[in-house]
C-alpha cells in the first residue's frame, strides 16, 4: 500500500517511529485502568469541531515542561509542530484523537496526577500515534463508548509515551496492545504497517552496521 502522506496514516508511516527500540526501554507507568478512566472524562470542550490542536499544545504541554528560556519548551515545540499539521489536515477524527491525548495530560488539573505521572517528553510521538495512527481506524468517539476500544487508546497513548502499564511485564503488555490493535487487525493497512516496520528494522541494522565499522576504524576512541 502506497500512502499519502498527507492523509493520517500516510503522516503516521512516514515518521518511521523504532516500535521495537520503544518496546525495549520502556519505563515505568500507571495501571492502564487509570489512563482510561482519564479517556472517558474527556471534557466535551475537548471534542468540539474546530478546535485548535496547536492552541491546546501550548496551554497543556508547557504547563508541565516549561522552559523559562523559550516561549514553549522543546517537546512542546516539537508537539506544536505534530499538532500544526493536524489543524492543517482539517481531518475531524485526528483532531479528536489528538485533543484526547493531550486531555489525558491535563487532566492532572481536575483528578490529580497518576502514579507514576505520565511522561510529557515524547508527546509529539504520542499526539502522531493518538491522531494518524489509531484516530482514523477507530473515531475517538467509540473510545468514549466502547470499553475495548478504551482500553486500545488507553494502551496506545501509554506506549507511545515510552511507558509500561502498571503490573504488566513486556510481553503481556506487548500481547495485550497487539491484540486490540485496530490498524494492525485492518488486513490492508496493518500491511502497509508491518511494510514500515521493516524498512525501520532495515534503517536500525544499518546504522547499527555503520556504528561497529566506525568502533573498528584505526585511531577510534
Amino acid at each position: 500500500m502506497a500512502a499519502d502522506d498527507t492523509t493520517p496514516l500516510g503522516r503516521w508511516l512516514a515518521r518511521d517511529d523504532d516500535e521495537e527500540e520503544l518496546w525495549r526501554r520502556l519505563a515505568p507507568g500507571p495501571p492502564i485502568d487509570e489512563v482510561a478512566r482519564r479517556i472517558s472524562a474527556v471534557p466535551r470542550s475537548f471534542l468540539e469541531p474546530g478546535l485548535s490542536v496547536r492552541a491546546l499544545v501550548g496551554d497543556v504541554l508547557d504547563e508541565l515542561v516549561p522552559d523559562p528560556l523559550a516561549p514553549l519548551s522543546a517537546p512542546a515545540r516539537q508537539a506544536a509542530e505534530v499538532a500544526a499539521l493536524v489543524d492543517a489536515d482539517r481531518h475531524d477524527a485526528a483532531r479528536r484523537g489528538a485533543a484526547v491525548a493531550l486531555w489525558t495530560w491535563a487532566s492532572e488539573d481536575d483528578l490529580g496526577p497518576t502514579d507514576p505521572r505520565l511522561l510529557p517528553w515524547a508527546a509529539a510521538r504520542v499526539l502522531a500515534a493518538m491522531a494518524w495512527r489509531l484516530a482514523p481506524v477507530v473515531d475517538p468517539r467509540e473510545w468514549l463508548a466502547d470499553a475495548e476500544r478504551r482500553d486500545e487508546a488507553a494502551r496506545t497513548f501509554l506506549f507511545w509515551s515510552g511507558q509500561l502499564p502498571a503490573g504488566e511485564d513486556v510481553a503481556t503488555a506487548r500481547a495485550l496492545l497487539e491484540s486490540r490493535d485496530s490498524l494492525r487487525r485492518d488486513q490492508s493497512l496493518g500491511q502497509a504497517l508491518e511494510e514500515q516496520r521493516h524498512r525501520v528494522e532495515v534503517l536500525r541494522r544499518l546504522r547499527e552496521a555503520r556504528a561497529r565499522e566506525a568502533a573498528a576504524r584505526p585511531g577510534h576512541e
